[in-house]
């Protein structure tokens, strides 16, 4: 597609860096939001999403980086070289948790509640931040000749030139915009506090799932571990497990606790 979005002399701005800081701009906007109507300190909360930024940016990087090593050793400069694409979802999201996990308790917020306001910004990144993904040509599909293959041409691209391939990126883009539909509904309705984190979790595990069936095999995503499943593959299934376990009992001990009322 387009990797650099326009250039003039030595200044470039590239497509995937943008859609990059839409994705989190886009979910603190509406996560700051849901603060506000939770009742949850905006400030704080503003703060907790910069340094839950930082996290997502250098868990994502690190576990990219972990599992392509070898170009990594050979160019070490291109560690920082985001603009060519290069982040892992699942990395980022450990690190994130860890870090908003911290901040939450020095600043004893109700982490629970405090964690569906992000939940629910989350899904709304993940569409601009795939989007940026599908511009510069990483992450992409297996040969397809299906109507809506898509053929990149463009040289700079990260993915195989003149080659009809499944636009893998879109489809996880507008399937995280179908699960932020979900947690709209959701948020008034849930029955306890922690439900909205989960269902994302739950939801973007699935829909990384699905998608990794149309992912190439040569766009390395780790180690294939069983079943002819990629690590990347492994973890989004696990991920959705056990937030799907998760949410089955804290469901159950929402309603016992209801019935005893």
């Amino acid at each position: 597609m387009h990797p650099i979005l326009f250039e003039f002399g030595p200044i470039r701005l590239y497509t995937y860096g943008l859609f990059l800081a839409l994705a989190f701009l886009s979910a603190i906007y509406i996560g700051s939001r849901e603060a506000k109507r939770l009742g949850l300190p905006v400030a704080k909360f503003l703060d907790l999403c910069f340094w839950a930024v930082v996290g997502a940016l250098v868990g994502s990087r690190l576990l990219y980086i972990f599992m392509n090593l070898k170009p990594f050793i050979e160019h070490p400069l291109k560690i920082f070289a985001l603009w060519e694409g290069g982040l892992v979802f699942h990395g980022g999201v450990i690190l994130a948790l860890a870090l908003a996990f911290y901040y939450m308790h020095q600043h004893q917020m109700p982490w629970r509640v405090t964690l569906d306001a992000l939940g629910l910004g989350l899904p709304v990144g993940q569409f601009f931040g795939r989007i940026g993904c599908f511009m510069a040509g990483c992450c992409y599909g297996s040969p397809s000749n299906l109507p809506w293959a898509v053929t990149f041409t463009n040289p700079q691209t990260l993915c195989p030139l003149r080659e009809p391939l499944h636009p893998a990126q879109l489809y996880e883009s507008f399937l995280a915009l179908g699960v932020f539909g979900l947690l709209s509904i959701l948020k008034t309705r849930k029955r306890f506090d922690g439900q909205l984190i989960l269902s994302y979790f739950c939801l973007a595990g699935l829909v990384r799932f699905f998608v990794e069936f149309f992912r190439s095999p040569l766009d390395y995503r780790g180690p294939v571990l069983f079943w002819s499943m990629p690590l990347t593959q492994v973890i989004a299934l696990g991920l959705a497990l056990v937030s799907g376990g998760l949410l089955i009992y804290f469901g159950r001990r929402a309603a016992t606790q209801s019935q005893k009322r």
